[in-house]
């Protein structure tokens, strides 16, 4: 009796074992699959705000501001929209330091819309980086894209007033967005104001395209349905990508004791110890 106790023992342990390396493999081959080239993660200006908070181990604020790509159409479940694959993301880079992550994305939304809403979905949580995710809707709705640069400019006057970092994520690449005209006027734009701002775009346009044109993964294994908004597996590369891009943003920081402290050094605080 005893022996077959220990048979079936040893049995589920080995089944555990074996989910267990079958999670591991799986982890690792979804790394690897989202695996960009150096450029689509790296950002072109640091995020000091974000810095400070990782270095004195405080809650990392981030609010995710834009329309239904953000509020997470085509996502299986609220876990799998980009915030919440970006929020887990980030604490496993940072396991010592709680994120609070707010998603404040409506669909359909342009960026006017945004702006009519900045003040309450923005300045009055006090963030510490604001994602905001723009460009499609104006696309698909308008003829030309001249009224977008001063809508542009404003809001990021409104988000530089709310103190903190800020991100610009591009339009979609998908073929509804590929056939407008407006598509590549839009990312030159966008471009551009973020370089006048010394504000970073983490170019979500760029790394979908190299999805599909150097990697040729079809669009219908990226896109929902629709062939328009994003699925569970490019949510989820899109928040790994978007992840490691601020994680190498993070300069050196000082905390109060005057200690160096780095984004690859947070660890989690144990009993005892103090912040470094």
């Amino acid at each position: 009796m005893r022996s077959g106790l220990r048979i079936l023992a040893v049995a589920a342990a080995t089944a555990v074992a074996v989910a267990t390396a079958a999670r591991a493999d799986e982890a690792n081959r979804q790394q690897l699959e989202c695996a960009a080239p150096p450029e689509f993660v790296r950002l072109s200006a640091p995020l000091p705000h974000v810095a400070r908070r990782l270095a004195r181990h405080e809650t990392l604020t981030i609010v995710a501001i834009g329309s239904s790509s953000t509020e997470g159409a085509g996502a299986s479940t609220p876990e799998s929209t980009y915030p919440s694959r970006l929020k887990a993301e980030l604490r496993a880079r940072f396991p010592g330091v709680p994120i609070l992550m707010l998603n404040r994305g409506i669909g359909g939304e342009d960026a006017s819309e945004m702006l009519a809403r900045m003040n309450r979905d923005v300045h009055k949580l006090h963030p510490d980086l604001v994602l905001w995710q723009v460009g499609t809707n104006a696309i698909l709705k308008y003829d030309g894209i001249s009224r977008e640069a001063p809508v542009i400019r404003q809001g990021l006057k409104l988000l530089h007033e709310a103190d903190a970092d800020i991100v610009i994520i591009d339009p979609q690449y998908a073929p509804i967005v590929l056939h407008d005209p407006d598509t590549d006027p839009m990312i030159e734009l966008i471009a551009a104001i973020a370089k006048e701002e010394t504000v970073p775009v983490f170019s979500r346009f760029a790394l979908m395209r190299y999805w599909r044109e150097n990697r040729a993964i079809p669009f219908e294994a990226f896109l929902s349905p629709d062939l328009l908004h994003l699925n569970d597996w490019s949510y989820g590369c899109w928040a790994t990508n978007l992840a490691e891009a601020i994680a190498q943003a993070v300069p050196a920081m000082k905390n109060e004791t005057g200690t160096v402290a780095t984004a690859s050094a947070i660890v989690p605080l144990q009993p005892g110890n103090s912040a470094r």
